[in-house]
């Protein structure tokens, strides 16, 4: 074993299976090889470091324990051509702080870089790395061992989507820390009746106003609120309260900081080198090169890493018409065509099924979700099959439609209701999921709350409609913070979930009505199991555009447990209003988004209606339904 200024060379964790693998773009546990990994050697502990840098002259391992001075660790590139560079450097162990010198063999480059693969690092503005372990005692075994029931497909899902540098600051204005929202978060999800929550990206950011979307560390939450270990309890915690996490995971683009992953080793190692590939003008970042076998290795890691180590439930994939469409963002004689002469990015497609194969085989108890805003075909059905593999797609075209309708005033409704009947023509080519997200809320969009048309008992009526129709409609739902109140203004990642609004009675009211609403999800399976089947939903009636009403029925994975949902988009209230239905008998009223209780007006059906034998709507029975206004019914047939 060869040793030189105090660090030796030899030692590795890497075998020949491992580079065999990583070369052909199939090692996808890269995080267990690469980076900064505390060992004993000979009965001497230390750490041993690796990273790639195949165009580089020099690699040495810089940090706290040797001044940073680039002369005195320098790691030995392996002779298997890889690119690789290791060294062992004893002494040193975890909380050291770090960074990878780098001299390129191109140009006379120079640069101090940041470990792709670490674990932890320093709090920005400061970017070096830190040696850090990962051992940590789960206490959510029950949790793992059930929670593929949570994540079916047939099982109900709504979804709390948190930006955790704002959900809820300290009366210092400071961003809770992991521990801190340990405490908070967990209790306050499982009381709204949430399944999971989703967090804007967690992993480690230079600026904090990109939310997490320009990622440096990939293997790294962000040290802004806490530890490895801290971020671990977090997720614990909601796991031992019965809720599930989703991570957003950006792997279409990245930031061009010094120390992160751009011109990693001189070059355009990790992106395309042709700015027309690899440089992405709305963002102002970096394209990885999905067609690099090692980048697939470093991406694929990265995703499984989180699942792996973090006991993570899924992952939402950003921006995935950026990586599907070398077009994206740019005009004609700015990108360049795929082999065959088309659009269509023939190398991030095959990454993408590479993903959801690999992630799917190793954790089919969890879901990948993707953000894809495009009528791109099959993009949640599996790789076999030629789909992209996602369990799950984000529906853009509902949201747009829902929301254009809904900032409408009542009186121009009528001309414009097929913004609420046309998604069915589509519903069920994927598995949708239908998002009210933090993007609806920024960028001058205002909040859901403003763009409600009205007065302020009219904005909240049309909020509590608003999230009746989505928890009614098939597809599994998802709904950014501060929506469950009714937030005024629009949101800021420099502010917090305006919480005073709890205290009001209109915030209660809507609080109140989530929660219901909620509850009534997961109880009825009709409202859930076959969200991704046309089987299980019926229109009874859509054609109502003058009064602004449409009624349906979902239906359990059996054909039955109906429950009808009836819908009034407007502030007149419609008395002795004829549905019909498909069983006579006495209907329960489920949900009356109309309460009191909710700050509504108390116009209802006095907890339910027995049929009468009148033909209404292609059905033998009716029920005479008093609707009320800017308001949602729901009813469950009792035998």
């Amino acid at each position: 074993m060869a040793s030189h200024g105090g660090i030796r060379h030899g030692v590795s964790r890497l075998t020949d299976h491992d580079i065999y693998l990583f070369r052909e773009g199939r090692h996808f546990r890269l995080y267990e090889k690469l980076g900064a990994h505390v060992m004993d050697v000979d009965g001497e502990e230390g750490v041993l470091f690796a990273v790639w840098a195949p165009n580089a002259r020099t690699v040495s391992v810089v940090g706290d324990f040797n001044g940073w001075n680039p002369e005195t660790h320098c790691l030995a590139s392996r002779s298997d051509s890889s690119g690789i560079w290791e060294g062992f450097v004893p002494g040193v162990g975890e909380g050291a702080l770090y960074k990878f010198h780098i001299r390129s063999n191109v140009g006379g480059y120079e640069v101090a870089k940041a470990d792709p693969f670490a674990f932890f690092g320093e709090a920005p503005a400061n970017t070096a790395s830190i040696v850090r372990g990962l051992d940590y005692g789960w206490s959510d075994g029950d949790w793992m061992r059930d929670r593929w029931r949570v994540n079916a497909a047939q099982a109900p899902m709504s979804v709390y989507e948190a930006h955790l540098g704002s959900w809820r600051r300290d009366e210092n204005g400071y961003s809770l820390n992991y521990t801190e929202l340990a405490r908070d978060l967990p209790g306050y999800v499982r009381d709204l009746g949430f399944t999971h929550v989703e967090f804007l990206p967690v992993m480690e950011h230079p600026f904090f106003g990109s939310w997490g979307y320009q990622t440096t560390g990939y293997f790294s939450p962000s040290s802004r609120q806490g530890t490895p270990q801290q971020f671990m309890d977090l997720v614990n915690a909601l796991h031992r309260e019965g809720v599930g996490v989703i991570l957003d995971w950006v792997p279409s683009h990245f930031p061009g900081d010094q120390h992160g992953l751009h011109f990693f080793d001189g070059t355009h190692l990790y992106e395309h080198e042709d700015p027309r590939t690899g440089f992405h003008p709305e963002w102002n970042s970096w394209i990885f090169n999905f067609g690099r076998y090692e980048v697939r290795s470093f991406l694929v890691s990265s995703a499984l890493f989180w699942l792996d180590r973090y006991h993570v439930d899924g992952l939402r994939v950003d921006a995935v018409a950026s990586m599907l469409y070398l077009d994206y963002s740019r005009e004609d004689g700015q990108w360049v065509p795929n082999e065959y002469g088309g659009k269509e990015n023939i190398d991030a497609i095959e990454f993408l099924r590479t993903l959801n194969v690999n992630v799917y085989r190793e954790y089919p108890d969890v879901q990948t979700i993707a953000e894809e805003s495009t009528a791109w075909p099959m993009v949640s059905r599996p790789a076999y099959l030629g789909g992209l593999g996602f369990g799950m797609k984000w529906n853009m075209g509902w949201m747009h439609d829902t929301l254009e309708y809904f900032t409408l005033d009542p009186v121009y409704r009528k001309f414009h209701h097929d913004k609420l009947t046309f998604n069915l023509w589509y519903a069920f080519t994927e598995n949708f999921m239908l998002p009210l997200s933090h993007d609806e809320v920024v960028y001058g969009k205002g909040s859901l709350y403003g763009k409600m048309p009205g007065d302020d008992w009219q904005k909240r009526a049309n909020l509590r409609l608003l999230y009746g129709y989505m928890f009614a409609m098939p597809g599994k739902k998802l709904l950014f913070m501060g929506a469950e109140i009714g937030q005024h203004g629009e949101w800021s990642h420099d502010g917090q979930v305006q919480w005073d609004l709890l205290e009001s009675e209109g915030g209660r009211g809507l609080y109140r009505f989530l929660r219901d609403l909620n509850r009534v999800m997961r109880s009825e399976p009709g409202m859930y199991e076959r969200d991704f089947e046309d089987g299980g939903f019926e229109w009874v009636d859509f054609h109502d555009s003058d009064s602004s009403i449409i009624s349906f029925l979902r239906k359990d994975a059996h054909g039955g447990g109906a429950v009808l949902a009836v819908f009034n988009f407007t502030p007149v209230p419609r008395e002795n209003y004829e549905v019909g239905v498909p069983e006579p008998g006495h209907w329960h009223e489920l949900l009356n988004s109309d309460s009191e209780w909710y700050g509504g007006s108390g116009w209802g059906n006095y907890g339910g209606l027995d049929t009468r034998p009148v033909v209404s709507h292609g059905r033998p029975q009716s029920l005479c339904l008093h609707i009320p206004p800017l308001g949602m019914v729901l009813f469950r047939h009792e035998d």
